[in-house]
């Protein structure tokens, strides 16, 4: 195999051991090839894996992941913008029925919420149903990956670290296929844009698992939404019960050209519907990314 791999993890990494991360991504992918009787014949070191978790934690205002869910699930000394950003995601989370709607109207019933969803009482209102009818999926998992989105799409100093390390990832004189995940998917689709990267990034496939690009929140605070010129092809998978990747890639979504490859029947069967392994484990996501490597 010519080209290599880079794997771009999600959130919730920080203090963990990266080589150990590392293997499980590719433990992963292995058991999603065995399902088709596939090996990833691909030596280790053109397995790429930039390692941000500990830096994004340390850089998010200092603060351990448990402060920062009380930070933002309690609405305490949050900006205006973050607020802004963090009810946004909510309101489009409820409009993609990842909520059940009875729920949310027992819950918001007598609040003053004429002016929409830019209402904290309303966003503890919502934060108490998730809590309630989203299996696997907790309150303070969505604040802290919110948080964590707005600290990279508002913070420069941030997103330059971030961006750096994903680069580096990349071999000279070889391609690669990037597979990225939750707010991995934003940190690669950033890099992948940057008109400086794109003459020495060269990318068969890309591809985005649980993504929450489509998210508008998300999209306005990225560069023009089009199709890296870098990527020859861009393939998008995610579980419909995914409350972080809440819409596909899809023209209504993200109107790019060409248009992006989506794959919406994943059956995630961790506990939240976004797990990594549950994706890489996928028998059609591991063959996408087995036939990018080995293709001539």
């Amino acid at each position: 195999m010519n080209r290599h791999l880079i794997f771009v993890h999600g959130r919730a990494q920080h203090q963990k051991d990266s080589l150990a991360l590392k293997n499980e991504w590719i433990d992963s992918l292995k058991a999603g090839l065995a399902k088709s009787g596939l090996t990833l014949a691909l030596p280790d070191e053109r397995i790429r894996f930039p390692y941000y978790g500990d830096t994004l934690d340390q850089m998010a205002h200092g603060l351990s992941s448990n402060d920062a869910a009380d930070v933002v699930v309690r609405g305490l000394d949050l900006s205006a913008s973050e607020e802004e950003f963090f009810e946004a995601y909510l309101a489009e989370m409820v409009s993609a029925g990842k909520l059940s709607q009875a729920e949310i109207e027992a819950a918001t019933r007598g609040l003053d919420i004429r002016r929409g969803p830019l209402n904290w009482g309303w966003v503890q209102a919502i934060l108490s149903v998730l809590d309630k009818t989203a299996p696997g999926v907790s309150a303070a998992s969505v604040a802290l990956f919110t948080n964590d989105v707005y600290q990279y799409l508002h913070q420069t100093p941030f997103r330059i670290e971030m961006d750096k390390g994903v680069r580096s990832a990349f071999l000279p004189d070889s391609e690669a296929v990037v597979v990225s995940h939750s707010l991995g998917t934003v940190i690669a689709y950033n890099v992948l844009s940057n008109d400086d990267a794109a003459p020495a990034l060269r990318v068969p496939l890309f591809v985005t698992l649980g993504s929450p690009l489509a998210v508008s929140a998300v999209k306005a605070r990225l560069p023009p939404v089009a199709h890296p010129k870098n990527v020859d092809h861009w393939y998008n998978a995610m579980d419909k019960r995914d409350v972080v990747s809440l819409f596909p890639l899809t023209s209504d979504h993200f109107a790019v050209f060409p248009q992006v490859e989506n794959n919406t029947g994943v059956n995630n069967p961790t506990a939240n519907h976004h797990g990594i392994s549950g994706y890489l484990e996928d028998q059609h996501v591991a063959r996408r990314i087995y036939n990018a490597l080995v293709a001539p």
